[in-house]
């Protein structure tokens, strides 16, 4: 039997270890990673290899050669392009004329690979996919079975509201020389995407069979020095190459010409390379150092991966850290837990560098520096850029002006050259600061720009929505922390970034492969004055203008100091109502309304609504998008209450059609919507999900669960400011206070909470409630919903937080109540289990 080795990826999550070797070839204990695999096959008996390359294929060739030295036979094959990982093993097609075994080049793993052969055979399969469970399963594809271990579903890096399983594909596959049939010649063509839904779509014998034992991706830094930890700890037997010391209490592995003089301050798991010297006493806990090195008296090493010609000086201190080839280590260092250092850097004597700092290959540290940033590459704080659309930091400290050119570079090089793009902000001289910088790395990548300035995020969208760009940025103070700023990607229909979009970006952005216009091809910027006029026309094509001003209402709106306060009135002025402005002036010293003034802000607004008998009062957060209503007697409605509110205004004035609302979204929507013949569209609780949905020309409104709403006869987009006009429309249509509205909608109790969970956690409480459903009617639309009749019960895990949300609805306030506490209480416990 053959097997496969994929081992052509460009490593750029791992970043720096993989700046001058491709990822296969990155040591574990002092051997590259590809190299366990192939003794992993070797002790299966399969001996004869198809290596799949493409990064930096002469360092892999070069080290395997034929293969005669490992006992193996090897076949190398580098396709011309990047062709997915099914179109890559397309390319291998002639050698690969029987059954064979696909299996990544950077996993480390003991799995008993002749149980997964041989299910594959008993089965008959065309393909078998073997599976394992993990703690977190976002990264990975999750996969569903049924009794007969035949796939049922494939979620592909899924978000949390999607997970109902932390099974997922191991990326060790057993395959049938058939499947060629199903892949494409010459196209881009993945296992996991495209070719495994392929044959699940077709009822072929896609089988995916769960192994028990050892397993990881060494996908990033982290993963790399978690896998030596985890051969410290013994959780896996891997061959170590040095020899072992026959001393008591220690593994202890010396390799040749190597020097230790001192073994009473080696403790746990130790190796030393070939000719590597430990000078005097040095405390070298559970560590990996490679060949040529030096270690000086009075270095304590814990946890740290060392690999070739490594010079450390006396009286350094280095914890759970990995330095590359090449490095000198100067005396007093002080290393924090995860520190990497790449390639041919110099760190003076007492430098003290902190916990999971990155130096990218060929730095020079000065003695006495204090490094808190990764260097070279700015300020990475997080695993990865985005949050979905958005990416969010500390203003000037981790969004710094040098941070944001060099994303603004890596957005301009995703795009076409010469193309255009918008960019706008908020009120505050923060954003303006760092919009600035961005812009400049977009016109170094030869892409026009037209700046807006300080503009809503809303009319923004509205432009794009129009001929002319392909995409935009907007930049804005965060408003769950104002030290902050929110950095909104919008694509070129003025939608929020798609995943793959964003991964896109970040991946020009840590492969620094910018594209450098050439001195006379800088993009250039222009402004677009005539953009209000433009919002306002559309605007007022959107709405009844006659109905409206026979309204002749009194209305009171907080504008939270944002732009929309120069925006709005005007317009509602030209619609026939009077309009009471409050915190309406822009403050670009302060900037707007921060999240903690809300509740505030709101009491302030129903006393003067009611005061002033107004027929209605509005709140608009400072992103111009969500929504308050305050009645005339002075009552709030927000979140689930102002949703059912529109929904039934829409209907009351005799609207037909599709409401989109999110999955968590009270089930009396759908009670009144399919009275008067009308149907709810339930999506998933992301904007752009939502968004999509709107875009159906059957859709009439699109409502979340947080006062945003998007019409789509004006624009498939969250829009505060036509929401309020919109609104007034509709109470001039039915003539009926909003205080009356919801009087004849049926009572129900609906309740929600969220339980606090660490994130590895969230892929195991997934699982154990999807078994807990298995017997229930459930819906897996967002999270897990099980239903009881007309009640129902939502769990859903959030995306960017360490929390679990529960959401409840019952047509009685007791078993709202009981089954909130029963699910709060399920979940509490599931934590306790798989802690």
């Amino acid at each position: 039997m053959k097997a496969v080795i994929m081992a052509g990826g460009f490593g750029t999550r791992i970043q720096p270890l993989t700046c001058n070797m491709p990822k296969p070839m990155i040591p574990l204990v002092n051997r590259p990673i590809m190299l366990h695999i192939v003794e992993l096959l070797k002790k299966h008996h399969i001996t004869d290899l198809v290596m799949l390359l493409y990064h930096q294929p002469m360092a892999i060739k070069n080290f395997f050669r034929d293969g005669a030295d490992f006992g193996v036979r090897i076949t190398y094959v580098t396709p011309l392009e990047d062709m997915g990982t099914a179109g890559a093993v397309k390319c291998a097609e002639k050698y690969l004329d029987e059954r064979f075994l696909l299996i990544s080049g950077d996993l480390l793993t003991d799995f008993n690979l002749k149980k997964v052969i041989d299910f594959h055979e008993d089965n008959k399969a065309l393909a078998t996919i073997t599976l394992t469970s993990v703690k977190d399963p976002l990264q990975f594809g999750v996969v569903v079975t049924d009794k007969s271990r035949r796939i049922s579903q494939f979620l592909e890096k899924p978000g949390w509201g999607e997970v109902i399983s932390d099974t997922i594909n191991t990326g060790i596959y057993v395959l049938e020389p058939e499947i060629f049939g199903y892949i494409p010649e010459g196209e881009n063509f993945d296992f996991s995407q495209d070719l495994f839904p392929l044959l699940l779509k077709k009822g072929e014998p896609l089988f995916g069979y769960p192994v028990k034992g050892y397993w990881r991706d060494i996908g990033n830094t982290d993963s790399y020095r978690e896998a030596h930890h985890d051969i410290f700890r013994g959780r896996i037997n891997v061959r170590i190459d040095e020899p072992k010391r026959d001393l008591v209490g220690k593994d202890l592995r010396i390799g040749a010409d190597a020097n230790l003089n001192d073994t009473t301050s080696v403790e746990g798991t130790v190796v030393i390379g070939d000719n590597s010297q430990i000078l005097g006493s040095a405390q070298i806990k559970d560590s990996v150092i490679g060949r040529n090195c030096t270690i000086e008296s009075g270095v304590k090493l814990y946890r740290c991966v060392i690999w070739d010609n490594v010079y450390v000086k006396k009286g350094a201190k280095l914890t759970d850290s990995v330095i590359c080839n090449n490095v000198s280590v100067g005396q007093g260092v002080v290393m924090e837990e995860g520190v990497i250092v790449a390639d041919d850097t110099a760190i003076g004597e007492e430098v003290y560098i902190k916990s999971d700092v990155k130096i990218w290959p060929k730095k020079v540290i000065e003695p006495g520096a204090t490094v808190t940033a990764n260097m070279i590459w700015g300020e990475k704080w997080k695993k990865s850029l985005f949050e979905g659309a958005m990416i969010k930091g500390l203003t000037n400290i981790e969004l710094t002006p040098e941070f944001v050119a060099k994303l603004g570079c890596a957005y301009g090089t995703s795009l076409p050259k010469g193309s255009m793009v918008l960019s706008g902000r908020d009120a505050t001289l923060s954003s303006r600061m760092l919009k600035r910088s961005f812009l400049g790395g977009i016109l170094s990548a030869g892409v026009n720009v037209r700046d807006l300035k300080m503009i809503p995020l809303p009319v923004l969208r509205y432009k794009l929505k129009t001929f002319g760009e392909v995409g935009g940025a907007h930049f804005r103070q965060s408003l769950d922390d104002p030290a902050s700023t929110d950095i909104v990607f919008l694509d070129a229909d003025g939608l929020d970034f798609s995943s793959a979009m964003g991964k896109n970006v970040e991946r020009i952005f840590y492969k620094e492969n910018f594209r450098r216009a050439h001195h006379k091809e800088p993009g250039g910027i222009s402004e677009l004055p005539q953009v209000l006029d433009f919002y306002r026309d559309g605007f007022f094509r959107a709405i009844d203008r006659d109905k409206l001003k026979n309204g002749n209402f009194k209305v009171v709106i907080d504008f939270s100091n944002s732009p929309a306060g120069q925006i709005l009135p005007p317009i509602l002025n030209e619609l026939g109502c009077e309009v009471i402005g409050l915190n309406a002036y822009i403050d670009e010293q302060h900037g707007p309304k921060k999240a903690e003034d809300k509740a505030q802000s709101l009491t302030q607004l129903a006393k003067i609504v009611a005061t002033l008998e107004a027929q209605a009062g509005f709140w608009l957060d400072p992103t111009v998008e969500e929504v308050v209503l305050v009645d005339e007697g002075g009552r709030l409605y927000e979140g689930a209450d102002l949703l059912t509110l529109m929904v039934n205004l829409l209907l009351r004035a005799g609207n037909k059609g599709v409401f989109a609302v999110p999955v968590s979204a009270p089930s009396v929507i759908e009670l009144t919507a399919h009275e008067k013949g009308c149907s709810v569209r339930r999506t998933k609780s992301s904007e752009r999900a939502m968004i999509e949905t709107a875009i159906s020309p059957e859709v009439i409104m699109a409502g979340s669960m947080d006062g945003r709403f998007a019409f789509p006869k004006f624009q498939a987009a969250f829009d505060g400011m036509f929401t309020i006009a919109k609104t007034l429309e509709l109470l001039a249509t039915t003539g009926i206070p909003f205080s009356k509205v919801l009087e004849e909608v049926p009572r129900r109790t609906f309740l929600q909470t969220r339980v606090s969970c660490v994130w590895e956690l969230k892929g195991g409480i997934m699982r154990k409630m999807s078994e807990d459903s298995l017997d229930q009617e459930a819906t897996f639309v967002d999270g897990i919903k099980v239903h009881f009749g007309e009640d129902w019960v939502l769990v859903l895990p959030d995306q960017y937080r360490p929390l679990v949300h529960i959401f409840v609805e019952a047509k009685h306030q007791k078993t709202a109540q009981r089954l909130l506490d029963e699910y709060r209480q399920k979940v509490e416990k599931w934590k306790k289990e798989l802690q």
